[in-house]
């Protein structure tokens, strides 16, 4: 049967295709909305705090220079990060590259140990009541109490600062786990029991993926806390790195390359906690 379109149905069709085109300016607003939202709050912080700190240093007798000045006196640091003189006189890049590249290495090793350590932990209600308390006063000694003792073990610098990293942060990584652990829901583990899984297969199909918030929880401020550790230990140990360009920096009394360090610090702290945020929340799923 062939179908005949009368000009009214035409005219109908050719009114109604318009209608349905309005809803991608609306989309576009919305998005521009939350962007807005999102970012011109923390800008407009940012430019009030700079232009309060411009008239505060601007004054006779400022202890710091204000903002106009840091960013003159360090333009070169800014504008060419990768220079490498030898020795400890390197760009900004290379010291932050120094900083990580330890904090890498000392919060892998925590992380390692203090997931395993914290499954193990959680899954025994007495190897939790005998080591909780250790664990508590452990993790509140300062990381630079650590140091000497790190020094006196290793002989040497950089397993000494890895090792401080290392100490620093495993304890909440222990601990969150193994509270993830005892969280898991009995129905979790009637179910375990039900199926007869291994130690192994609970380990990975069940204990783990409900862990993971509260690990991630753990890896967030074990993260922050090795980034600290790093900071504060490379100034005593020296070397290449930013606690060390901060402490050269303080030395020869260059107080602008000092702020831009702090700057450079937060960024990278900032940056490290919000991969690890996006990380937890990629494995959730």
């Amino acid at each position: 049967m062939t179908m005949v379109t009368t000009p009214t149905q035409v005219k109908e069709a050719a009114v109604a295709a318009p209608l349905s085109r309005p809803a991608a300016p609306s989309e576009l607003k919305k998005k521009l909305r939350h962007v807005a939202a999102v970012t011109l709050p923390p800008l407009v912080g940012l430019v009030v705090l700079l232009g309060l700190w411009e008239l505060a240093c601007r004054q006779a007798g400022a202890m710091l220079p204000p903002p106009s000045k840091v960013l003159t006196d360090t333009k070169e640091l800014i504008l060419d990060p990768f220079f490498d003189n030898g020795g400890t006189d390197k760009g900004l890049f290379w010291h932050l590259a120094a900083s990580l590249k330890r904090v890498a290495m000392g919060f892998s090793l925590s992380a390692i140990i203090g997931i395993t350590l914290g499954m193990i932990i959680g899954q025994s209600k007495l190897a939790m009541r005998a080591l909780d308390p250790i664990f508590q006063v452990l993790r509140t000694v300062p990381p630079l109490a650590w140091l000497p003792i790190s020094l006196a073990a290793f002989k040497a610098a950089d397993p000494s600062a890895i090792f401080v990293i290392f100490i620093t942060s495993v304890w909440p990584i222990i601990l969150n786990t193994a509270v993830g652990v005892r969280n898991i829901p009995q129905d979790y583990r009637n179910v375990a029991a039900v199926l007869r899984l291994s130690p192994l297969e609970f380990f990975a199909k069940i204990a783990m993926p409900a862990s993971v918030p509260y690990i991630f929880t753990g890896l967030k401020i074990g993260i922050g806390l090795s980034w600290l550790a790093i900071v504060a230990a490379e100034m005593l140990i020296g070397g290449v790195g930013i606690g060390f360009f901060i402490w050269d920096a303080w030395n020869s009394s260059l107080m602008s390359e000092i702020i831009l360090a702090l700057v450079y610090v937060g960024l990278v702290g900032f940056a490290l906690d919000r991969l690890i945020t996006l990380i937890g929340k990629k494995v959730a799923g």
